[in-house]
């Protein structure tokens, strides 16, 4: 035994501390027997609430039927704002026909260039208009935080209450957190500088949502 080991082994000894699994099993466990704390009740429809929560962020939002309709919505949105129609794709989103809506796009991370990013949503949060985004091969979390504008594609049935329930989603679903897990509430901003908020600090400086109502 070296002396580094000899000298972590005296301090494991010392906190009582055995088998780094045993403990992290230990640890879930305490968390899932632990009672939730109270939760809030919101009233009306979830997507209303979702929508104006997320526009109150200075997010815009619109709803359209189905995928099919997202590509040519987009392409409208950009050139209402004097955008390119030049994106990044997330790989989850990729499959959508941008091309046939006049957007020249390529999909995986985001590179300065690109002036969109266009991304899916593990699901949203309709008490505070939040998205939760999940890093992972087909979703690069730098689609969502390097150009200055996010657009994200939101199902209208991956719209929770609150921040509890998206966690318990994602506990079910993938059983434990990706390397990165980013709630966005609008664009970046900040008010360092006088107190004076400023869009677009550290992200995009416009995010805007499309809810897809469409059955999964």
């Amino acid at each position: 035994m070296s002396a580094r080991d000899e000298i972590l082994a005296r301090v494991r000894a010392g906190l009582a501390k055995g088998d780094a699994g045993a403990r992290r099993t230990a640890a879930l466990a305490y968390l899932q027997a632990a009672p939730p704390g109270p939760q809030p009740t919101l009233a009306g429809d979830l997507l209303t609430r979702f929508s104006d929560k997320a526009g109150s962020l200075a997010s815009t939002v619109e709803r359209v039927a189905d995928y099919a309709a997202v590509p040519a919505r987009v392409a409208a949105y950009l050139a209402a704002h004097d955008l390119p129609a030049r994106a990044v794709t997330a790989l989850d989103v990729a499959g959508l026909d941008w091309a046939a809506a006049g957007i020249v796009s390529h999909s995986g991370s985001a590179v300065d260039a690109d002036p969109v990013g266009i991304t899916g949503c593990f699901c949203a949060i309709a008490e505070t208009g939040t998205l939760l985004l999940l890093s992972g091969p087909a979703t690069p979390a730098s689609a969502s935080l390097l150009p200055e504008t996010h657009i994200a594609l939101v199902p209208a049935a991956r719209v929770v209450a609150t921040m509890e329930d998206a966690f318990a989603l994602l506990h079910r679903e993938r059983g434990q957190l990706p390397r990165a897990a980013n709630f966005v509430s609008g664009p970046s901003r900040t008010g360092d500088i006088e107190q004076t908020i400023v869009l677009g600090a550290h992200g995009p400086c416009r995010v805007h949502l499309i809810i897809i109502e469409e059955e999964s």
